[in-house]
């Protein structure tokens, strides 16, 4: 493959106006790959099973800090941090889903469907937050004026 092809790949990916987009491509990409490699370090290296916990609190640290990229990065738009967010977790479901075909034990614990869902809750709940602290700031700012009654 020739370096012009690929910087043709990647000018297509950077020409993706659509910031929300990218951020969700972006981070469902890079949750996929702690995934992929927290499932790997966990089967495939038992000579590490004596870090299992520090590996698994490591994980869950990585995956939260990854999480959170979309709400950070739209922190004052609710409804483009949800799309990102929900896109980002849906490819992390995918390839959950991916790896239960390889790993058949691993949807004993938890589905795919009960990942996707797990992500989902957080994300609309973080977007469904900044969207009230949003009205709240607005209605500090502009103050509605007390209504004077006539009398009779």
């Amino acid at each position: 493959m020739s370096a012009q092809s690929q910087l043709a790949g990647i000018k297509r990916f950077c020409s993706l106006h659509d910031t929300t987009l990218r951020v969700g491509i972006l981070t469902g990409a890079a949750l996929s790959g702690v995934f992929l490699t927290w499932l790997f370090v966990a089967n495939r290296m038992p000579e590490l099973e004596r870090f299992a916990y520090l590996r698994n609190v490591t994980a869950a640290a990585a995956v939260l800090v990854l999480m959170s990229l979309p709400v950070w990065r739209f922190l004052i738009s609710p409804g483009q941090m949800f799309v990102s967010g929900i896109l980002g977790w849906a490819l992390a479901s995918l390839c959950y889903f991916l790896l239960e075909i390889r790993f058949p034990r691993l949807e004993n614990r938890m589905g795919a469907l009960h990942i996707f869902m797990l992500g989902a809750i957080a994300y609309g709940f973080l977007s469904v937050l900044a969207w009230v602290v949003s009205i709240l700031r607005l209605a500090r700012r502009h103050p509605v004026a007390a209504a004077r009654r006539r009398g009779p």
